[in-house]
């Protein structure tokens, strides 16, 4: 598929900018919000002089940093906004190996945010991992929760001949997603919108997501996981998946559990719907403690700590 073709004037703008930027050698690691708010409050004052510090560190930055036909240009197609009588980018730039995806600026506080961070670093190699370890044929794959479209873009580089399906609820990260396809050239990638599995039909060789897991008061679509203690999509992407595999297709679930009196209450859910007979799975914890600062708020009062785990499952039957 020409993703170049679906885009409005606007985001062929954003397009653009992300072109200029590749051929620049614009690189940056998007950390997490509560380091990216310290180094920019650390960093307060200082001049921002550079493409890292307005489309990475989403610092405001004086009229005159870029040229005028750029600042007229990314103003019109709304990249770029006032701030106090300063520019601010709407958007993020983050590299990860050779790719560029664009994403929400920081911080973060829209409904409708498309999040980019080390969460998403870390999902990117456990695709690679999966990729590199299994010969497993994929014709049809789907990732849903898909945000930025890091893991549909991921398998569409991979396997250039696989139909891959990029899913989201959200029109903003369905969008973003758009934009990072063309960026990446892989047109084997179909952006759609969809609740889970919903919105789809059929089976697939490849399930991955990396969906949101916290227990978000604001309820930004992004972050909060619904349910008890934010498991509830992973919960229903699992319910959902288990029966739209193939034979031998797996599913590969990024996720965070919030482990309480020393249980994991996720994988002590799952495990009773794993059929030993239809399904081989491996469960791992990939970092035992993110998201500390998360425990002081409402509904964490029991829990012990938050961890990222990995969950594949494979069908046998």
């Amino acid at each position: 598929m020409n993703q170049e073709a679906l885009l409005s004037a606007d985001d062929l703008a954003l397009l653009q900018l992300g072109r200029r930027l590749q051929a620049d050698g614009y690189r940056f690691v998007t950390p997490t919000p509560l380091t990216h708010q310290r180094v920019n409050q650390r960093d307060e004052g200082q001049a921002v002089d550079c493409l890292r510090d307005v489309f990475g560190w989403s610092r405001s930055f004086e009229p005159g940093l870029l040229s005028a036909d750029e600042e007229r240009q990314w103003q019109e197609a709304l990249i770029l906004e006032a701030c106090d009588g300063r520019l601010k980018s709407r958007v993020r730039w983050s590299s990860l190996d050779d790719l560029l995806f664009v994403h929400s600026g920081f911080p973060t506080e829209a409904a409708d945010s498309v999040f980019f961070g080390p969460d998403t670093y870390r999902f990117a190699q456990l695709i690679h991992s999966h990729l590199q370890q299994s010969f497993a044929p994929i014709q049809r794959a789907v990732d849903i929760g898909c945000g930025a479209g890091v893991g549909a873009i991921l398998i569409a580089r991979a396997r250039r001949q696989a139909q891959v399906l990029a899913l989201d609820i959200n029109p903003a990260a369905l969008r973003l997603t758009t934009i990072n396809a063309a960026l990446a050239e892989v047109a084997n990638v179909e952006v759609l919108a969809s609740d889970v599995l919903q919105g789809v039909e059929g089976e697939f060789d490849l399930i991955v997501a990396n969906p949101p897991y916290m227990a978000d008061p604001a309820g930004r679509a992004y972050r909060h996981g619904g349910g008890t203690l934010g498991a509830g999509l992973s919960l229903r992407i699992v319910e959902q998946a288990l029966n739209r595999l193939t034979p031998g297709g797996s599913l590969l679930l990024y996720t965070g559990v919030a482990m309480v009196d020393g249980r994991d209450p996720f994988i002590d859910t799952v495990v009773p719907r794993l059929d030993a007979t239809r399904f081989d799975w491996t469960y791992r914890e990939l970092d035992p403690d993110v998201f500390g600062e998360e425990l002081l708020n409402v509904g964490y009062q029991r829990a012990e700590r938050i961890a990222v785990v990995a969950l594949t499952v494979t069908r046998t039957g």
